[in-house]
């Protein structure tokens, strides 16, 4: 495939006089669609509405620590070495991956601990002090979420769902796999020990779904973890970011911040490219947004072009929880604490339906902790710790006074942190900012304050997701978290990747 993605342009043709293609967002979606559409022979602008690359990604520098706004576990490395292999280099040569192990820690209420690692006979040890009678059930499903994986990502995941025939051509096999149960459901068919229910069937949190919701496709997660492993930039994510813009700008592309799209320009259903909010238009034979779909349909096409996603579907549709994140640095450093700890509440089942289903902010509460400086400290100053703890919340569908219960849900962080892992806490922050769904909202464009658009469920997936292709818009694509497969890094770049099964090899369109 990459030396078809390669193709250089015919001879004597230069790179303005390539068919244009602006995206919409840098987020990784976009960038990964920019380099993509270059390597296919496009002449590539990505506007950016922010100051800054990366979208939802981006970083956050503040007294001396360097914060990643958004994601912090990477799997699927490959995907991101593809991109660099587009461009003829190594991304090893640019940016330092490094295993996790263990990937996280699992920590209950109760103090109990399980270590989640690749390293399957440790992942045994842990299984059988939980729970030895559960190990056979274990086993069976690391077989079970072997095959969902092999199917739902390898065979699936960068595959363009532009028909309803595609969707009946899987039936079988989720039938076969038992897609139509949830994640946890199906996990509970083959453990029984509570603890090891949550250690298989959390993983849909990291793309915004409701394990109890999410259909098993998910349960692909898990051992898209043991085969690739969990990894972590040094520098941050950021540096993956910055690395994808030199690889966009390598080709001979462009990378415009602070550049609002106001509106996609279309005429007798088909693009012809963009307007900013200065009044300007940007003529592009091609438009890929990497904007929040339900925003891109919503606000960036004009109602009166007829799709499947007007303003009564957006609004109708079920959207991925809230996040409230708080970056903070310590003025010492928290040893004992490893790089990603997930730190559970005293309710699991019942926390997920006031988050998803009653959009009512409880008292307790889970927190995802991110402790980058135990394995680079370079984004803290000499003798200090950065963090970022994050609880999933309700979207704005919810009734929550985000004005007043933001500040007084981080001092409940502040609390459940200083009584469990970091004794001292409150006394020991130097730096601290936080955002919550409102940020989604207004700095990110993004329907409902939901940190992942679309909420994963089987009749928002596939087929029944946004589709990469327009179904309605000539020369309209779009990659991220809102379009098939979904959200996480592997679904946002597959989503780039299914570019190159439905958009034209620039050689094939007008200049």
């Amino acid at each position: 495939m990459l030396t078809v993605l390669n193709r250089k342009p015919h001879p004597g043709v230069t790179l303005t006089d390539r068919p244009h293609a602006v995206v919409i967002g840098s987020g990784f979606g976009g960038l990964a669609a920019a380099i993509r559409l270059g390597a296919r022979g496009y002449r590539v602008t990505v506007l950016e509405r922010l100051g800054y690359p990366g979208g939802r990604a981006g970083v956050l520098k503040q007294d001396g620590f360097t914060f990643d706004r958004g994601p912090t576990i990477v799997t699927a490395p490959f995907l991101f070495d593809e991109l660099w292999q587009l461009c003829g280099k190594r991304r090893a040569d640019h940016v330092d991956l490094r295993p996790m192990n263990p990937f996280y820690r699992i920590r209950f209420d109760d103090g109990d601990e399980i270590a989640c690692s690749s390293d399957d006979e440790a992942m045994r040890r842990e299984v059988l002090r939980v729970s030895p009678s559960d190990l056979p059930g274990y086993e069976r499903f690391l077989v079970k979420a072997r095959e969902i994986c092999r199917i739902g990502f390898e065979q699936l995941g960068d595959q363009p769902f532009d028909s309803l025939l595609d969707m009946l051509r899987i039936a079988p096999d989720l039938l076969r796999l038992e897609g139509y149960r949830s994640v946890h459901g199906l996990v509970s068919r083959f453990v029984k020990n509570p603890k090891l229910r949550v250690m298989l069937s959390f993983h849909p949190l990291l793309i915004g779904g409701n394990p109890f919701r999410a259909p098993a496709i998910y349960c692909l997660i898990p051992d898209l973890e043991r085969r690739w492993g969990v990894h972590y930039p040094m520098g941050g994510v950021g540096k993956l970011v910055d690395g994808l813009v030199d690889l966009v700008e390598g080709q001979g592309g462009m990378v415009r911040y602070n550049s609002n799209v106001a509106g996609i320009i279309v005429n007798n259903g088909c693009t012809s490219g963009v307007e900013l909010d200065d009044g300007s238009i940007i003529p592009a034979a091609v438009v890929v947004s990497n904007a929040d779909a339900a925003f891109t349909y919503d606000k960036l096409v004009d109602r009166k072009e007829k799709t499947r996603w007007g303003p009564g579907r957006i609004r109708r549709a079920r959207y991925s929880m809230g996040l409230f994140v708080w970056y903070f640095g310590t003025r010492k450093r928290y040893d004992t604490v490893g790089h990603h700890t997930i730190l559970l509440g005293p309710r699991y089942r019942e926390l997920l339906h006031d988050i998803f289903e009653r959009k009512r902010l409880s008292e307790d509460f889970s927190i995802y902790l991110h402790r980058p400086s135990a394995t680079d400290p370079g984004v803290a100053p000499p003798g200090c710790d950065a963090f970022y703890a994050l609880c999933p919340v309700p979207n704005l569908d919810g009734d929550v006074d985000w004005q007043n219960e933001g500040e007084k849900r981080r001092r409940a962080v502040i609390r459940r942190l200083s009584e469990t892992v970091m004794p001292g806490l409150e006394n020991e922050i130097v730096t601290s900012r936080f955002i919550t769904p409102l940020h989604f909202r207004d700095e990110l464009q993004s329907e409902k304050g939901a940190g992942f658009s679309f909420e994963p469920v089987l009749t928002q997936s596939a087929w029944f997701r946004p589709h990469n292709r327009s179904e309605t818009i000539k020369g309209l694509y779009l990659v991220g978290a809102g379009t098939h497969p979904g959200a996480g890094l592997p679904g946002v770049l597959s989503s780039a990747k299914i570019l190159d099964r439905v958009i034209p090899h620039a050689s094939a369109l007008p200049s």
